[in-house]
C-alpha cells in the first residue's frame, strides 16, 4: 500500500470537549493540524485496524477536503471500511443511527454544530463511539493525551476518493461505501411516527414552514415533509446545504431564525414553524404567534409522547441538562417516572439511554432526543410535535396552555454574553464561587437566597463523577439562576445566565417572560457583579 508516515509535532492545548474539537477553519487548515488530531483519535480509541467507521459532515467549508484526508488516513491505519454520506453530507443524528444500524466501531462527524461556517468562521471534528453517541470522557482524555505525545501520522500517498457516486469503492485496500445519507434516517422516522396521520393533517390544509438555515437538514426535511408527508412544495426553505450557511448563523433561535419568526408572528402566520441547525441536532418550535422555549418543548413532548407509536407504551424516564428549566420535572412527577438532572453534554444522556433508565432527554440549547439514537435530533423533535398535533387536533398555543394549566408555567430565559475576555469571565465565576458558602439566607434585590452551590454529577450508570458543572442559586420564591461558561465557541468565553421562575397562579400564566423574570434577573446581576467584572451592560443574545 502506498503509505506515508509523516513525522510531526504534538498539538498544544487542544483538548476536545463534549462536542469534539472546534476551532477556526484556518486553524484546522494549518499544516498537519487536522492530520495530527485524526491520528490522535485513531490512537486514542485503540486503533482502527480491521474496523468500520461512519464518516459525514454538515457540508460547511473544508468539509470535502477534510473527509478526503480522513479516508486516506483510515486506509493507512488499516481500517476495513468507511461508510460515507454522498457528497460528504450526513446529519449528526443520521451518523448516530448509521453507526448503530451497521454496528460500526464508531464515526467521525465533521461539524461545528450551530457555529457559522466559512474560511473565516468555524470548523469541528468529533468521534462518536459504537453506541452512536459522543465519546465518553475516558475516551476523549485518551485522545487528548495522544495529541500531547504524537510524533507521526499515517496517510496514503495516493489521491482522493469519489464521494459523490453511490456504491462501493476501493481505496488502497479499504472499502469506501458511499450511501444515500437520507434513506436510512427516513426509514427510522417512519417506524417511530404515524406518517399516515401526519399526512392527513397536511391534506386537511395544515400549513407549515421548516427553515433548514442553509444547513444539513434541508435534504432530510424535503424528503420527509414534502415528498413523504405531502406538505406543500416550498414548506422547506433555505434547504440546500451551503459551505457558509448562506452567510448566516445556523443556530435555531428567534435571533438567527428571524425570517421564520417574522412569518409566524405576521398577519398571515402559518399553523406551525420549525428550524434546525448546522448539523441537524437542534430544533426550534414556533406556533402561530407562539414561540416554544426548548424547556417547555421537552416538557410538552414528555407529557404527550404516548400519542406517537414509538412511545405509546409510556416512557422509562426523562433526563434534562442542569441549566434546562425544571418544567419537565413537574411532568415527570405527575407521570410517576424518573427525572435525571445531568451536566450539559449528550454523552451523559447516552449512559442513561443505554441503561434503559430514560426514553426522552433534552437541553435548553434546543437539543431534544430519545432512545432511537444517541444524539439530539432536530427533525425527530419536529416530527414528534407534528404527530402530537395530528392526534390532538389542537394548536401549539392550546397545547402549551393545557401544559401550563396542569403543571404550572416555568418562565425561562437564557442570556448570552459572547466573546467575553476569558480572564474576566473566569474571574467573575471565581468571585461568585467564593461567595457560595455565605449566600444561603442572604438578600439579593427583592429576593432571598435559599440555596447556592456548584453542580456536580455522580453518574448512576458508570459511577463517574463530574464536578464544576455550573453555579446554581435557588431563591425562596421558587426562582432559580444558573451561571455557566460555554464551551461551544472558538474564541473568548461565553457567559450564560439562565433565569427561571415557576408560576402556578392561573391569573399569572399569561405574563410576558421579561416581567415574570425581572426580579430574578436583578438578583442574579447583583450576586454575580457581572457588569462590573466584565464591562458588559447587556447580553448579546436573549432566548
Amino acid at each position: 500500500m502506498p503509505m506515508q508516515t509523516v513525522r510531526t509535532d504534538p498539538i498544544e492545548g487542544q483538548k476536545p470537549g463534549t462536542s469534539g474539537l472546534r476551532k477556526k477553519t484556518a486553524v484546522f487548515k494549518r499544516p498537519h493540524f487536522l492530520e495530527n488530531y485524526v491520528q490522535s483519535i485513531f490512537d486514542g480509541i485503540g486503533g482502527v485496524g480491521g474496523r468500520t467507521l461512519v464518516v459525514g459532515g454538515d457540508g460547511r467549508y473544508f468539509n470535502d477536503d477534510a473527509i478526503q484526508i480522513i479516508l486516506r488516513m483510515a486506509a493507512a491505519n488499516g481500517a476495513a471500511r468507511c461508510i460515507v454520506g454522498r457528497g460528504g453530507i450526513m446529519s449528526t443524528p443520521a451518523v448516530s443511527h448509521l453507526i448503530r444500524l451497521r454496528q460500526a466501531h464508531g464515526g467521525l462527524i465533521l461539524s461545528a454544530s450551530h457555529n457559522p461556517g466559512g474560511p473565516e468562521a468555524d470548523f469541528g471534528l468529533k468521534y462518536n463511539g459504537p453506541n452512536g453517541g459522543p465519546a465518553t470522557e475516558a475516551v476523549t482524555d485518551k485522545i487528548y493525551q495522544r495529541t500531547q505525545q504524537i510524533t507521526i501520522y499515517r496517510i496514503t500517498a495516493s489521491g482522493g476518493v469519489d464521494i459523490d457516486t453511490l456504491g462501493l469503492h476501493d481505496h488502497q485496500g479499504m472499502e469506501v461505501e458511499i450511501v444515500d445519507p437520507v434513506a436510512d434516517y427516513v426509514a427510522l422516522m417512519e417506524r417511530l411516527f404515524d406518517f399516515d396521520k401526519i399526512a392527513a393533517l397536511f391534506a386537511g390544509g395544515f400549513t407549515m414552514r421548516f427553515d433548514a438555515m442553509h444547513a444539513v437538514t434541508g435534504p432530510y426535511a424535503r424528503a420527509i415533509l414534502e415528498e413523504r408527508l405531502g406538505a406543500a412544495e416550498g414548506t422547506v426553505v433555505n434547504g440546500v446545504p451551503s459551505a457558509d450557511f448562506g452567510g448566516g448563523h445556523p443556530d435555531p433561535n428567534p435571533i438567527w431564525a428571524k425570517g421564520l419568526m417574522d412569518v409566524m408572528y405576521g398577519a398571515e402566520a402559518l399553523d406551525f414553524g420549525a428550524a434546525s441547525d448546522g448539523d441537524g441536532d437542534r430544533n426550534m418550535i414556533v406556533g402561530k404567534g407562539c414561540y416554544v422555549t426548548p424547556s417547555d418543548s421537552l416538557a410538552l413532548l414528555t407529557a404527550k409522547a404516548h400519542l406517537a407509536p414509538a412511545y405509546k407504551g409510556g416512557l422509562a424516564g426523562v433526563a434534562r441538562s442542569m441549566p434546562t428549566s425544571r418544567a419537565v420535572d413537574h411532568v415527570a412527577e405527575k407521570l410517576g417516572i424518573g427525572c435525571f438532572e445531568t451536566p450539559t453534554g449528550w454523552k451523559f444522556f447516552g449512559n442513561l439511554l443505554d441503561a434503559g433508565k430514560v426514553t426522552l432527554c433534552g437541553e435548553e440549547s434546543a437539543g431534544t432526543g430519545s432512545d432511537h439514537v444517541r444524539e439530539k435530533d432536530g427533525l425527530w423533535a419536529v416530527l414528534l410535535w407534528l404527530n402530537i398535533l395530528a392526534e390532538s387536533q389542537k394548536s401549539v398555543a392550546d397545547l402549551l396552555a393545557d401544559l401550563w394549566a396542569e403543571h404550572g408555567r416555568c418562565y425561562y430565559s437564557r442570556h448570552d454574553y459572547e466573546d467575553v475576555e476569558a480572564e474576566k469571565a473566569y474571574a467573575m465565576m471565581d468571585g461568585l464561587r467564593a461567595k457560595l458558602p455565605s449566600l444561603a439566607g442572604s438578600e439579593a434585590g427583592k429576593l432571598s437566597v435559599e440555596m447556592a452551590d456548584e453542580f456536580a454529577y455522580h453518574d448512576p450508570v458508570d459511577g463517574s463523577h463530574s464536578a464544576g458543572q455550573g453555579i446554581r442559586v435557588a431563591f425562596t420564591n421558587g426562582a432559580r439562576a444558573v451561571f455557566r461558561l460555554s464551551g461551544t465557541g472558538t474564541e473568548g468565553a461565553t457567559i450564560r445566565l439562565y433565569l427561571e421562575q415557576m408560576e402556578t397562579d392561573p391569573d399569572k400564566l399569561a405574563m410576558q417572560p421579561e416581567e415574570a423574570l425581572a426580579d430574578i434577573r436583578e438578583a442574579a446581576m447583583q450576586l454575580s457583579d457581572l457588569t462590573a467584572m466584565t464591562g458588559r451592560e447587556a447580553p448579546d443574545v436573549i432566548t
